[in-house]
């Protein structure tokens, strides 16, 4: 799978942080690229299309970003989530990985580290 090929979900409540992500992956050369502002709107929004890549913010307002984790690792194991956070605590890491995350960023984070990821887990898709 090439990075073109590659489907994003964004879900976070905070609009300069889904920009932000959606111009460095655009930049990538990732096309397919959604949003969403709610846990609710980003269940409705992976139930449609099934994304390769998810970055999930921890806190939104509707639903704990570990349970929607959670939700979309039941319905699609080989979908990879990166938990996104302000708050980067050890508990957060451990309990994000422990529940099938394949990675976490805290905020603010840079294009090369969303670079990285990206490959990463493109990588591993491969595999």
């Amino acid at each position: 799978m090439t990075q073109q090929q590659c489907s994003v979900l964004i879900i976070d409540d905070a609009y300069t942080v889904r920009e932000y992500l959606r111009q460095t992956l655009m930049h990538l050369g990732i096309s397919q690229v959604h949003e969403a502002s709610s846990g609710n709107k980003g269940l409705s929004v992976f139930n449609q299309h099934q994304h390769d890549l998810v970055f999930l913010d921890i806190e939104l307002p509707d639903i704990n970003g570990q349970q929607l984790l959670q939700q979309i690792k039941t319905q699609a194991d080989k979908t990879h989530v990166v938990m996104v956070t302000a708050h980067n605590s050890v508990d957060n890491v451990q309990q994000s990985i422990a529940a099938g995350a394949s990675g976490f960023i805290a905020k603010p984070f840079s294009p090369l580290k969303i670079k990285n990821i990206v490959e990463r887990c493109l990588a591993a898709k491969l595999n």
